[in-house]
């Protein structure tokens, strides 16, 4: 006989649960906006295939950020901020065609896309009953006593403030913002511009080697190491270098604005 104690269940926050419906829509909203730009697109070309899928691939993201609000664990709040604010600017760039007037489903789309991803980041970081929700840590299997567990751990290193992990959420994503349009720029190799080949090797090489830099200088920035947030920076600085000449040279100022504008929103929030 199940007693009233093991049949009690401890709701979520109204707020926590809105939350999650409105992550929902997001993911929905960013995967319905995309088909639509790619419907309305004038030229479906390889460069647009590749940035779609990219933006697509964010509504994963939003799924991932689900199961982090529902586990209450504390990465939620960096991990949507940097998936709310990269979203709009992947989206954005693929509603204005590169010639005329962007399709009015497109920017309708854009709009409530946009408004989702504010509401987003309000909830997460204005709404008290949130914050007290996501307090959980990582867990991990603990040997003590001779048993092992499997239970939530406290980090060992020292407390961290909440813009410390946004930043190395942020840095996490230099990778992949540089070798989107690496490969974009591949497109035009198969369009017989051999000249290009280094130039797209180096790219895509730099953008690996990037994420190797990041997870080592984040690993000590993270146990408040001074020269970690030294080497940041200069990571920071090193990726600006590299990925916006190429995007310049090889995807012209569409490409720039396209694929360095989100990068250098990442850059700032990593450098805040």
């Amino acid at each position: 006989m199940r007693t009233a104690a093991e049949t009690t269940q401890v709701r979520r926050p109204s707020a926590v649960r809105a939350l999650t419906t409105l992550l929902a829509v997001t993911a929905a909203a960013t995967v319905v906006v995309e088909l639509l730009n790619w419907w309305y697109a004038p030229e479906q070309e390889f460069g647009l295939a590749v940035r779609t899928g990219w933006a697509m691939l964010r509504s994963l993201g939003f799924l991932v950020l689900i199961g982090h609000v529902n586990r209450g664990r504390t990465v939620a709040r960096p991990f949507g901020l940097i998936l709310a604010v990269t979203t709009v600017f992947a989206v954005g760039r693929l509603v204005v065609p590169r010639q005329g007037v962007p399709p009015l489903p497109g920017l309708l789309g854009f709009g409530v896309l946009t408004a989702l991803c504010v509401a987003v980041v309000a909830l997460l970081y204005r709404s008290e009953a949130v914050g007290g929700h996501l307090v959980r840590h990582r867990k991990a299997l603990v040997v003590e006593g001779g048993t092992i567990s499997w239970r939530e751990t406290a980090p060992k290193r020292p407390p961290v403030t909440g813009w410390l992990l946004t930043s190395r959420v942020a840095a996490f994503t230099y990778s992949p913002l540089m070798l989107v349009p690496a490969l974009v720029a591949g497109g035009s190799i198969l369009d017989g511009r051999l000249s290009a080949v280094p130039a797209v090797l180096f790219w895509i090489v730099a953008g690996i080697a990037v994420s190797y830099l990041v997870l080592f200088c984040t690993l000590f920035l993270m146990r408040g190491r001074a020269w970690a947030r030294t080497m940041l920076v200069a990571v920071t600085l090193g990726v600006l270098a590299v990925d916006l000449p190429l995007c310049w040279w090889l995807l012209g100022l569409d490409g720039l604005v396209r694929d360095g504008g989100p990068l250098v929103a990442a850059a700032i929030l990593a450098l805040y």
